[in-house]
């Protein structure tokens, strides 16, 4: 995948260069988040090698992240979605969404999916929505919160 600038506002700007990205910021908010509390620097690490990343910079400080985890054809997760607090309440999460959807190599894609508490804020405004036992399908997973200490 090649580097791209996908959104500048002002002094703001939002790219998937991975050369920008911020390994220790990154790591330092996920480790505090609900979904990754404790995970390991070197997990980090090989979940951006392994991911379509898009990083969020005031100049050159990262303050904002996600992640889309995909096959570039049929589905696409969106993960590790995050703002500073300090940047917080500028739209810069919109900007960001708006910037993952838009990306042109997740374009017609059959299914985008994430996980997520707040239902019914940024991600509503994208289209997702929550999964509903449709077709007779059973949403299914795995979680080990272990496997985040063995890393």
């Amino acid at each position: 995948m090649t580097a791209m600038v996908v959104m500048e506002m002002g002094r703001f700007l939002i790219s998937t260069d991975r050369s920008k990205l911020d390994v220790d910021v990154i790591h330092k908010f996920l480790t505090r988040s609900y979904w990754a509390a404790g995970i390991s620097r070197a997990t980090v690490a090989r979940s951006i090698e392994n991911s379509l990343c898009f990083g969020v910079y005031d100049n050159s400080n990262q303050i904002g992240f996600a992640r889309v985890i995909s096959d570039f054809a049929t589905y696409a997760y969106v993960a590790d979605v995050f703002i500073l607090e300090p940047y917080r309440e500028r739209g810069l999460g919109k900007e960001l969404m708006a910037s993952i959807m838009a990306h042109p190599e997740l374009q017609e894609l059959r299914r985008w999916s994430l996980g997520t508490r707040d239902a019914q804020g940024l991600y509503a405004q994208f289209g997702f929505k929550p999964v509903v036992n449709t077709h007779a399908r059973t949403v299914m997973e795995i979680v080990d919160r272990e496997i985040y200490s063995r890393s």
